[in-house]
C-alpha cells in the first residue's frame, strides 16, 4: 500500500452525533531495534518486536460533533482520572501529522480517558502502547462513519496512523511478533506500517517471558526522537543498518529451529548495537547505567554457571528486559530476587510476557 491507500474518502459525519469507544493495547520490546529515521516516520532499517502482555494503555474515546466546524482541534486529555495539559503538545502535533488520512478531526470534539497498567513513571516508554490505542480509538470512529471497511484495512491503518505518532506504536497493534520496515525476505512488510510476522514460530518462543528491570525511571537525558536524529551524517549508520537487516534475516531460521544460542547472540548483539551508536554520534551520549552494566554482567556469569537460556535487551534507556524460555520462569525469578532486583531503582521490576496484541473493550 501507499499513502494515499489510506485516505480517507469524504465522510458525512451526519450519522454520527457523539460516542464513545475504548481499546486496550499493549507495549513492545524490539529484537531487532530500528535507530534513524526519515519524515514522515520511515524507519532507515526493519525492527521485530515481541508484542507484551501486561503492559498496556486503556484508552477511551468520548466524541461529540460540533455544532459548528472550526478550524481546531478540540480535544480534553484525562490521564489516571486527572488533567494532562502537558500530553496536548504531541497530540496535537499526531493529530496534525494524521488529519490528511482523517479529515473528520476538526468536526468532532473529544474527550481522551487514558490510563497505564503500569506505573507512568516506572520508564517503560508509553508511547507505543498510548498511541497505538488511540490510533484504534480513533479508527473505531472511522469504521462507526464508514462501516464497510474491513478489518485487515482496520488494523493496517491503525498501524499507520499509530506510526505517525511513535514509529514503535507502528509494532503494537497485533502480536506475538510483529515487523515494521521493508525487508527483502518478508514479503508483506512495509514502511508505512507494521504487519504480524508472517513465518512458522518455534514451540519454545511460545509465551517467551521478559521481565524488566527498572534501573533508572527519571526523564532520559536525551529524547529517542533527538537519539533518531543523530543517525543523520553518523560515521557507522550505514553499517547499521546493514547489520539491522542481516540480523533480521537470520532471526527467520532461529525462530523456526528454536536455536535459542544464536538468538541470543543476535538480541543481545542489537541491544549493545543501539547503545554504541548513541555513545559515538555527534554529540555523544550514554543512557546506559553504572548498575545496567552490573546487570549485564551478572547475566552472563548466570549463563555461564548454569546454562540458562537467560539473555538481555534494552530500549533508548537504562533499564533492562530479561527473555527467557516459559519453562526457565521459576529459576529465572529466584535468580533476579537473589541477585538483581537491588540493583533496580526500589527494587522495582514488572514481569511480562508475549501478547496477542491490542483488543477492544466494550
Amino acid at each position: 500500500m501507499t499513502e494515499t491507500q489510506f485516505v480517507a474518502r469524504a465522510l458525512s459525519t451526519d450519522r454520527v452525533a457523539e460516542g464513545k469507544c475504548s481499546w486496550q493495547s499493549p507495549s513492545n520490546i524490539a529484537l531487532v531495534k530500528y535507530w534513524g529515521k526519515t519524515e514522515p516516520q520511515i524507519p532507515t532499517n526493519p525492527s521485530i518486536s515481541f508484542t507484551l502482555k501486561n503492559c498496556f494503555t486503556k484508552t477511551t474515546l468520548h466524541y461529540r460533533r460540533k455544532a459548528k466546524t472550526d478550524e481546531t482541534f478540540n480535544f480534553e486529555v484525562i490521564f489516571e482520572g486527572h488533567p494532562k495539559p502537558g500530553f496536548h503538545p504531541k497530540i496535537e502535533a499526531f493529530f496534525e501529522r494524521i488529519l490528511p488520512y482523517q479529515g473528520f478531526l476538526k468536526e468532532f470534539e473529544f474527550k481522551i480517558h487514558t490510563e497505564n497498567s503500569f506505573p507512568h513513571s516506572s520508564g517503560i516508554a508509553s508511547s507505543a502502547s498510548g498511541m497505538s490505542a488511540l490510533a484504534l480509538c480513533l479508527m473505531s470512529l472511522e469504521k462507526e462513519l464508514d462501516p464497510s471497511i474491513s478489518d485487515s484495512y482496520f488494523k493496517e491503518k491503525a498501524s499507520f496512523l499509530a506510526r505517525l505518532g511513535s514509529g514503535s506504536a507502528s509494532r503494537s497493534i497485533e502480536g506475538p511478533l510483529v515487523v515494521w520496515g521493508e525487508h527483502k525476505e518478508i514479503e508483506s512488510s512495509s514502511d508505512l506500517y507494521g504487519v504480524t510476522y508472517p513465518f512458522d514460530v518455534h514451540e519454545v518462543f511460545k509465551g517467551y517471558q521478559d521481565t524488566i528491570l527498572l534501573v533508572d525511571k527519571g526523564v532520559k537525558q536525551v529524547s529517542s526522537t533527538v537519539g533518531h536524529g543523530l543517525m543523520k551524517g553518523h560515521p557507522f549508520s550505514e553499517a547499521r543498518f546493514r547489520q539491522a537487516n542481516d540480523h533480521l534475516s537470520q532471526l527467520i531460521p532461529i525462530l523456526k529451529n528454536g536455536n535459542l544460542d544464536a538468538f541470543i547472540e543476535i538480541v543481545e548483539k542489537e541491544a549493545l548495537s543501539l547503545h554504541a551508536m548513541m555513545m559515538t554520534s555527534s554529540p555523544y551520549f550514554m543512557l546506559m547505567r553504572p548498575n545496567t552494566l552490573e546487570i549485564i554482567e551478572r547475566i552472563w556469569s548466570y549463563r555461564r554457571e548454569t546454562g540458562s537460556k537467560l539473555c538481555f535487551t534494552l530500549d533508548a534507556g537504562a533499564n533492562v528486559h530479561l527473555l527467557y524460555p516459559k519453562r526457565e520462569k521459576e529459576s529465572v525469578e529466584a535468580f533476579i530476587e537473589k541477585d538483581l532486583a537491588h540493583f533496580c531503582q526500589n527494587n522495582h521490576y514488572i514481569s511480562d510476557h508475549t501478547g496477542e496484541g491490542a483488543k477492544e473493550l466494550m
